[in-house]
C-alpha cells in the first residue's frame, strides 16, 4: 500500500527516516486502510493546510468499524491538532460510545481541556443511543447541578429517549417535571418524545392528554399516537385518529402506514387492509419495500397467501426480509413444495439463506409432511450454508420425523443434540406421541416440559390424553389428580370472524350475539347434519368426571364452531369462511369442520396460534397432524 502510494505522490521526496517512523506510527489494520491512505495523502502537508486534514479524519470517523480505528484516529488528533477544532474531541467521544466502548469515551471527555455545552449534550446523546440510562442519567445531573450548564431540548431529548427505551417511568416523571419548568411543556419535539415515552411505559391517557394539549400536532404527533394506541392493543383508536388527521389534511407517510398494519394485524380486517392498500397507492408509498413487506405479511395472517403473492411480485428488488416473509407465508400456510421452489429462486437470485431462513424452510417441510426434503435441507444447512442448527430448527425436524411416525428417530435426534432440548422440542415430540399413541416416549415427553413449565396446563391434559387412549385410566386420573393441585392461568380462547366490516367475537357457550338464537340453531343444525354422515364427537380433552352426553355438550360450545355456525349464517355459499383463533384448534373442532366443508360445500380457513388448516370436502391440510 506505501508503495504504491510512493510511487504517485507528487511532491517533495520522502526521508526515509520518515517513512519508517509514519509506518511505525500507522500500522495497517485491514479496518483501517481507507484512513492510513487518506492519513498518508495529508501527512506532510497537514501543518500547512490543517482543514484538509480535520475533515480527512471526520470523514475516517463516521466509516470507523471497531474501537481500533478510532484509537488510531485518536493517536492522530493528539500528534496534530487541537480538541477544539471542528468538534474532533465530541466526534471522537461519540465515536467510542458507538462501538461500545464507554471507558475510553468517558476517559477522553474527561481529558478535554475546554468543554462546552454541545460537548456534554453529545456525551448525554451517545449514552442514551447505546441505552446506556444509569450514565445518562448522571451526565445529566453533572452538567446542570455541578458544570452549571443549561440544559435545552436537545439534552431532555436524549433523556427522554433512554427513560423511553428502559422503561423507567419514575425517571421519566421527574423529566417531565423537569421539562415544565423550563418552560418546555408546550415544545413540539419535546411534547412528541414525552407521548412516545408514556406509549412505551402503557401510560395511554398521558400521552392522550399531551397530545390535545399541543396547540398545533404535527405529523411526529399524530404517528406517535397511531403507535401508541397500536402498541397498547387499542387498534379501533389508531385507526380513529389516522381519520382525524385526514381530516386535518395531513398526508400519511411511512410511519403512519407501519402503525396503520400493526394496528391491522391485531384487528384482522380484511377489509379495513385493503382500504389501507388503497391508501398506499394514492400516497405513492407501494415501491416503499418495508411497507410492501409488512403488507404482505398481514394478508398471509388474513389467510389471503394468493394477495400476499401479488404484492410481493410488485417489489421490484426485493431485499432478504421481503424473500424471508414470503417464504414464512409459505411455511405458514402448509405449502412445503412452493417453499421449496421459492427458496431455490431466492439462492439463485443471489439471497444468503440465514437461520431465520432455514426455520421457515424446515416449518414448510414439516407442515407438509417433506421428510426427505426436511432431512436434506437440515443438512446442507450447516454443510453447505455454514449456518449452525438452532432450537427452533431442531424442533421442526422432530415435528416433521413425528408427523410421519419416526418417533424414535426423532426421540435420538433430541438426545445427539448440542443444545439443551427446550420445550418447543419436546412438545413437538409430544405432539407426535399423540397422534401414534406411543405412550412411553409421550410419558418422557411430558415430564420434560411440564419441568420445564409447570404452569402450562397444556401438558397434563396431552399426557393425560396418551394415558386414556390407551386404556390406562389411572395413569390418567392420577394426571388429572395433579392437575386439580396446581393453580393454572389459562387464556380465554376465543375466535374471530370478519362480517360486515366489523370482527364477531365468540368465546365458549357464548350468547352475548344480538343473533345468539339464531347462531346456536345454526350450530345444531350443523352437528345433526354431520353426525348422519358419520361424525363422532372426540371427548377425550374434556377432563371433568362427567357423563359422554355431558361431555359432547361441553365440546359442541367451542368458539370456532360457533364462529362457524355464524358465518354459514351470513355468508354466501360460495365466500369462503375465515376463522381466526387465539389458541391451538381442538381435535374435535378440526373434524367438525372437515365434516362441515363437505355438507355445505364450502371451504373453510381456520388459523390457529401454530398454523393455517384449510378445510375442503372432508380434508385438512395438515393431514390431521397438527
Amino acid at each position: 500500500m506505501f508503495r504504491l502510494f510512493h510511487a504517485k505522490f507528487i511532491g517533495p521526496k520522502l526521508h526515509p527516516q520518515k517513512t519508517i517512523t509514519f509506518q511505525l506510527l500507522f500500522p495497517p489494520f485491514k479496518c483501517c486502510s481507507l484512513l492510513f491512505e487518506t492519513s498518508l495523502q495529508f501527512y506532510f502537508i497537514s501543518s500547512y493546510r490543517r482543514d484538509p486534514l480535520l475533515s480527512t479524519l471526520l470523514l475516517a470517523l463516521k466509516s470507523s468499524s471497531s474501537v481500533s480505528c478510532c484509537r488510531v484516529i485518536h493517536a492522530r488528533v493528539i500528534k496534530s491538532l487541537d480538541y477544539r477544532d471542528g468538534f474532533i474531541g465530541d466526534q471522537l467521544v461519540s465515536c467510542y460510545l458507538n462501538m461500545g466502548s464507554t471507558p475510553d469515551a468517558q476517559k477522553l471527555f474527561d481529558e478535554m481541556p475546554h468543554k462546552d455545552s454541545i460537548s456534554w449534550n453529545s456525551l448525554v446523546s451517545g449514552f442514551s443511543r447505546i441505552g446506556d440510562l444509569g450514565n445518562c442519567l448522571r451526565v445529566f445531573y453533572t452538567m446542570r447541578y455541578e458544570m452549571a450548564f443549561e440544559w435545552n431540548e436537545l439534552t431532555l431529548l436524549s433523556v427522554i429517549s433512554a427513560c423511553a427505551f428502559a422503561k423507567a417511568r419514575d425517571e421519566g416523571w421527574c423529566l417531565h417535571c423537569c421539562a415544565v419548568k423550563l418552560g418546555m411543556e408546550l415544545e413540539v419535539k419535546v411534547v412528541n418524545a414525552f407521548i412516545n415515552m408514556y406509549g412505551k411505559f402503557g401510560c395511554v391517557d398521558s400521552a392522550f392528554k399531551l397530545f390535545w394539549a399541543l396547540p398545533e400536532q404535527n405529523m411526529v404527533s399524530w404517528n406517535s399516537m397511531l403507535a401508541v394506541w397500536t402498541q397498547n392493543g387499542i387498534p379501533n383508536e389508531a385507526v380513529n385518529y389516522f381519520n382525524m388527521m385526514r381530516v386535518n389534511g395531513l398526508f400519511p407517510d411511512e410511519a403512519t402506514i407501519l402503525s396503520l398494519l400493526q394496528a391491522c394485524e391485531k384487528l384482522p380486517l380484511g377489509r379495513l387492509v385493503e382500504a389501507i392498500h388503497g391508501v398506499i397507492f394514492t400516497c405513492g408509498l407501494n415501491e416503499n419495500i418495508t411497507i410492501a413487506t409488512t403488507l404482505l405479511n398481514l394478508y398471509s395472517k388474513l389467510g389471503r397467501l394468493n394477495v400476499s403473492h401479488k404484492v410481493f411480485a410488485e417489489i421490484s428488488k426485493p431485499d432478504k426480509v421481503a424473500l424471508t416473509a414470503m417464504l414464512a407465508g409459505y411455511a405458514m400456510h402448509g405449502h412445503g413444495k412452493e417453499a421449496i421452489e421459492f427458496f431455490k429462486w431466492t439462492v439463485r437470485e443471489g439471497m444468503k439463506p440465514d437461520h431465520v431462513t432455514f426455520t421457515h424452510l424446515l416449518s414448510a417441510c414439516s407442515h407438509s409432511g417433506l421428510v426427505m426434503d426436511g432431512k436434506y435441507y437440515f443438512q446442507i444447512m450447516s454443510d453447505f450454508y455454514r449456518v449452525q442448527p438452532q432450537l427452533d430448527h431442531y424442533s421442526c425436524m422432530v415435528d416433521l420425523l413425528g408427523r410421519c411416525g419416526m418417533l424414535n428417530d426423532a426421540y435420538r435426534l433430541i438426545k445427539s443434540m448440542p443444545l439443551e432440548p427446550n420445550s418447543g422440542v419436546w412438545g413437538a415430540l409430544l405432539g407426535a406421541c399423540r397422534v401414534y399413541r406411543n405412550i412411553n416416549l409421550g410419558k418422557e415427553a411430558a415430564e420434560n416440559l411440564i419441568a420445564l413449565n409447570p404452569s402450562d396446563p397444556r401438558n397434563y391434559i396431552m399426557l393425560s390424553n396418551i394415558y386414556s387412549a390407551a386404556g390406562l385410566w389411572s395413569d390418567a386420573s392420577k394426571v388429572r389428580a395433579l392437575m386439580k393441585t396446581k393453580v393454572f392461568i389459562r387464556n380465554a380462547g376465543c375466535s374471530f370472524i370478519e362480517h360486515g366490516n366489523k370482527i364477531h367475537r365468540f368465546v365458549v357457550d357464548d350468547y352475548s350475539h344480538p343473533d345468539s338464537d339464531k347462531i346456536h340453531r345454526k350450530l345444531e343444525e350443523i352437528m345433526r347434519k354431520i353426525k348422519e354422515v358419520g361424525f363422532v364427537s372426540e371427548t377425550e380433552s374434556i377432563l371433568h368426571d362427567v357423563d359422554e352426553e355431558v361431555k359432547t355438550d361441553m365440546i359442541n360450545k367451542h368458539s370456532e364452531k360457533i364462529a362457524l355456525a355464524f358465518g354459514l349464517l351470513v355468508s354466501n355459499a360460495d365466500m369462503p369462511l375465515v376463522i381466526i383463533k387465539n389458541l391451538q384448534i381442538s381435535q374435535d373442532c378440526l373434524n367438525t369442520a372437515k365434516f362441515v366443508s363437505l355438507i355445505e360445500k364450502c371451504t373453510i380457513t381456520i388459523r390457529d396460534s401454530k398454523r393455517f388448516h384449510h378445510f375442503s370436502d372432508a380434508s385438512c391440510s395438515c393431514g390431521d397432524y397438527w
